[in-house]
């Protein structure tokens, strides 16, 4: 039996910017995919990976199950479990003064989003896969390996396991081990899986990426980025500044123009930017000079 299952129908964006640094890493991903095997995207964060991740899928052509990982996770959140009962009862008057009756009892077996996507052959995109806890990805071993999902207590007419369809695929995210908030992957499940190495974008994908999310000029996104690359050189951060940050600064000009002689450019520059920076070694004073002098260091205006 099965619950109710939402699924992605993912579109191409009209967003999405597809710089040759991109297009490598899709193709690359699509063609060990086609060689049967998962892929794992691992990265800091704000460095693109579940975006990355659910373009590939969308190449795939067929419909997406997305699972944010989490360490309240157990192999039945995955797969499924046994839920409530199933009543039967038979009354049996055939022969009037015969009064027969039978009354059973049978556990219900709900599947979950794993087991859905391995029936159909749906793509898993399994987002920050190591919050969750080890044991239960375990399931995950025999599905990439033998291509069979092994069902406890002996449902599916007894047989207990259904083969893994075809189509299946699946594709995972994940932070490095070092990031607080993950779990260590067991090696088996790492062996099983190809892992490319993410890192934050080249300063033409950036801006590429900061200009098509927000509609401003190429000149301006290029100087946010230019903004926010000089910070992560820097080292003067409690929080690795990315893109998501120029984003922010991008949509939040309205109409201004990313002009360094805008007072009003410079205060959201502040705002979105100075948090990052943190308290704990400068405070607000000294976050606002590190990002006045970047913004002065890194000018490019006339």
């Amino acid at each position: 039996m099965e619950q109710a299952l939402t699924v992605l129908d993912l579109r191409p964006q009209k967003d999405f910017v597809e710089t040759p640094k991109i297009t490598s890493i899709t193709e690359r991903a699509l063609n060990y995919i086609a060689a049967g095997y998962p892929v794992h995207l691992c990265g800091p964060t704000g460095c693109g990976k579940t975006t990355i991740a659910l373009h590939i899928a969308s190449k795939l052509r067929r419909p997406v199950i997305l699972i944010n990982g989490d360490e309240s996770y157990t192999t039945s959140s995955l797969i499924g479990a046994e839920q409530g009962y199933r009543k039967r009862k038979v009354i049996d008057r055939f022969i009037e003064r015969v009064y027969k009756y039978d009354e059973s009892m049978t556990k219900i077996w709900l599947d979950e989003r794993i087991t859905s996507a391995c029936k159909y052959g749906f793509t898993v995109v399994y987002n920050e896969f190591t919050r969750s806890r080890p044991e239960a990805n375990t399931a995950l071993l025999s599905i990439i390996e033998e291509k069979i999902l092994d069902i406890p207590s002996g449902n599916y007419g007894g047989e207990g396991y259904i083969r893994v369809h075809p189509n299946f695929s699946i594709i995972f995210t994940s932070n490095p081990e070092e990031y607080a908030g993950v779990f260590r992957t067991q090696d088996a499940l790492l062996d099983r899986m190809i892992t490319i190495d993410l890192d934050y974008y080249d300063e033409e994908t950036e801006t590429g990426i900061v200009q098509a999310k927000s509609g401003i000029p190429y000149e301006d996104a290029k100087r946010i980025v230019d903004l926010i690359r000089n910070l992560r050189s820097s080292g003067n951060y409690e929080c690795t500044p990315t893109i998501r940050s120029g984003i922010m600064i991008a949509k939040s000009l309205a109409k201004a123009r990313a002009s360094v002689g805008d007072a009003s450019f410079r205060q959201i520059c502040i705002d979105v930017l100075s948090h990052r920076i943190g308290k704990g070694k400068t405070g607000q004073s000294d976050a606002a000079r590190i990002i006045d002098d970047l913004l002065d260091y890194g000018t490019d205006e006339e």
